[in-house]
């Protein structure tokens, strides 16, 4: 028996929530819903969902940034941005605190069909073992097996889009990587275009990976082209 993915839907819109319910329960998801902060963290530590629709502008102290934020603190669940504004400042604010992609309201239901299986496939292509299972790039470690990355043993947090998109270079290490290839490995061919979006994800890897951001020394820009991690060789 297959167990459906549950997603679970932040909005205080009764309108939207019912909406998205419809469509994600017709195409055999399992839906839980909360209309606030405090009760999506709630709900989200409880039920452990396999993706979050969390919208940014909620009811009470907490938007849908610091829900996200706390969220990151204990799970790295996949989560897609609900937003009415779609300015880049807005988009890479939620991309800063640990969201994975975004929908504009009002949404078009096949298109958030299409961002929510796309992520799902993401986030289970990131826990696949290939090759390598642990792969060392001068004091990064990267542990395919596992999830998880560190710095001279120290532990770094990544969402499940930066995890992939860092899985990726990982795979192909000292090689560079055109844009488009990124693109369509990490979040699908339908974004093949999207390289403003790569670029992004690009930042906020270097930020966590990087001594200095600035100045890259293992994600290098080869500009127009692509971008290639950089792992010294090890001496024999």
């Amino acid at each position: 028996m297959t167990i459906s993915p549950k997603i679970l839907i932040v909005d205080d819109e009764p309108k939207l929530v019912r909406l998205a319910q419809e469509v994600l329960l017709a195409t055999g998801f399992t839906v839980v819903t909360a209309s606030d902060g405090q009760t999506a963290i709630k709900t989200a530590a409880l039920e452990q969902p396999d993706l979050i629709l969390l919208d940014i502008m909620l009811p009470g102290n907490m938007d849908g940034y610091q829900v996200a934020e706390r969220i990151r603190q204990f799970s790295n669940v996949p989560i897609i941005m609900l937003t009415a504004r779609d300015q880049e400042r807005d988009l890479l604010q939620g991309f800063d605190v640990g969201a994975d992609d975004y929908v504009t309201k009002p949404f078009n239901a096949k298109e958030l069909l299409a961002r929510i299986r796309a992520l799902l496939k993401r986030a289970q292509s990131a826990n696949t073992i290939t090759g390598e299972a642990e792969i060392a790039c001068g004091p990064l470690s990267i542990d395919l097996a596992r999830y998880r990355v560190t710095i001279a043993g120290k532990s770094i947090s990544l969402t499940k889009t930066e995890f992939g998109l860092l899985r990726e270079l990982t795979l192909h290490k000292n090689q560079v990587l055109l844009h488009s290839q990124l693109l369509i490995a990490v979040w699908g061919p339908e974004y093949r275009d999207d390289v403003d979006y790569l670029r992004a994800y690009i930042r906020y890897l270097r930020r966590k990976l990087e001594p200095d951001p600035a100045n890259p020394q293992y994600i290098i820009t080869h500009t127009g082209v692509g971008y290639m991690l950089v792992c010294p060789e090890l001496p024999e």
